[in-house]
């Protein structure tokens, strides 16, 4: 099947380097996966707050965390170059093996997250003596949020560094 023009135009955003300076190395994209984790969680736990506790302060901090969160959501769909964001079509054999086991890991590491949710649920209950339906709503809210992201964050943790015009220089 032919590309289409959205396929064209999402190749060319997600391969787009002006912002390579943001996840160039390893230790950058790191940073970066570990600043949309905790940017994830202070939005998913303000949308609880709004949604489950009274008042509306917490929709304040939905909407200053917003922003940041979807830069640099683009900065990491940009250092996979648009791996889970392409459409199949527009990714090599390499890529879409790479992407299968973006998939699975996540999976894997998803599932574990689910068995401590429930374990974490499950003991809130029982030593606060509350109902057990009180802890559920929320908890799975969060793992869902995580299940969402997990694939970008396994695909940036998983990128190599593209080799240095020093490497190239010596063979």
């Amino acid at each position: 099947m032919t590309a289409t023009r959205y396929d064209r135009h999402m190749y060319a955003l997600m391969n787009d380097r002006r912002a390579a300076a943001v996840y160039a190395t390893t230790t950058r994209r790191r940073l970066a996966v570990v600043a949309h984790v905790a940017l994830t969680a202070v939005g998913v736990g303000a949308w609880i707050g709004t949604v489950f506790g009274p008042g509306y302060g917490p929709a304040l901090v939905i909407a200053g965390v917003l922003l940041p969160w979807v830069v640099l959501t683009g900065a990491l769909n940009g250092s996979t170059r648009g791996l889970l964001e392409l459409r199949g079509r527009m990714l090599d054999e390499r890529q879409l093996v790479e992407r299968d086991r973006v998939r699975a890991l996540s999976h894997r590491v998803t599932l574990w997250l689910l068995v401590a949710a429930a374990v974490a649920a499950g003991t809130y209950s029982v030593l606060t003596d509350a109902p057990l339906q009180l802890a559920v709503t929320p908890v799975l809210v969060g793992v869902l949020a995580a299940h969402w992201m997990m694939p970008l964050w396994v695909a940036v943790l998983r990128v190599q560094d593209d080799p240095s015009d020093d490497a190239a220089d010596t063979f």
